[in-house]
């Protein structure tokens, strides 16, 4: 995902971006079993929403389905991945590197730290209701207070040492003049991570806000919801 997002801005030439885009197109095609599974827990997520109860038993069915389908995206990608390689000069690759990093730090800050005790919404999926719902300071405060209860309950490590440990792995390898996807032994288990933890994070987040949301607030949301499904190619 994170690889298929950076492509896009690499400075290529006519030649290359016809490859790339090629490749680009393969490797979007390999994770659209995912794709899929992420859209039938979006739509379990807002039905959820509209209906003013987030079922978390029907939730963490469609994440066990979505994290399934993620174990085997690295397996299907690794041709294209080493296409890819040999498709860019080494600034290149050097380039799209730092381009999935960069990627990664936005996927943590919109994921946000919710929970935490403090009273500012800088990042995470309670800044967007607030911006996107008009939320009111006491909705707010609610969300954040229920939230906190239920992380702290069953927290989540933020440092997410089985993504950083692959983004390194993939940083080293791919930046080499000889390059082999199947030695990224660490990309299962980053997929896997970052499918399960962020997707847990937003239904969990999901059943404390739909209590303090008003009716016309979760009909707007669960319209939200299903709108990003369906746009979210990489």
């Amino acid at each position: 995902m994170l690889i298929a997002m950076s492509l896009r801005d690499l400075d290529l030439s006519g030649e290359q971006r016809t490859s790339v885009d090629k490749i680009r197109s393969d490797l979007v095609a390999k994770m659209e079993p995912a794709r899929s599974a992420g859209k039938e827990l979006a739509n379990t997520l807002a039905d959820g929403v509209a209906s003013g109860s987030v079922n978390r038993s029907k939730a963490e069915a469609a994440i066990n389905k979505l994290v399934a389908q993620m174990q085997t995206v690295h397996d299907a990608s690794l041709a294209a991945l080493d296409q890819l390689h040999a498709a860019l000069t080494a600034p290149q690759r050097a380039a799209l590197v730092d381009g999935v990093q960069a990627h990664w730090e936005k996927w943590k800050e919109a994921h946000g730290r919710d929970e935490q005790q403090d009273k500012q919404h800088r990042a995470g999926y309670l800044l967007a209701l607030v911006r996107d719902l008009s939320l009111s300071q006491d909705q707010a405060e609610k969300i954040k207070a229920k939230f906190h209860d239920e992380m702290k309950a069953t927290p989540q490590d933020h440092q997410h040492k089985e993504v950083q440990d692959h983004l390194q792995a993939f940083a080293t390898a791919f930046k080499s003049e000889k390059f082999s996807a199947k030695s990224l032994s660490k990309a299962k288990a980053a997929n896997v991570h970052m499918a399960r933890w962020g997707a847990t994070r937003r239904e969990r987040f999901l059943e404390a806000a739909v209590p303090v949301l008003t009716a016309d607030q979760r009909t707007k949301l669960a319209a939200e919801i299903r709108d990003d499904a369906n746009r979210a190619e990489p």
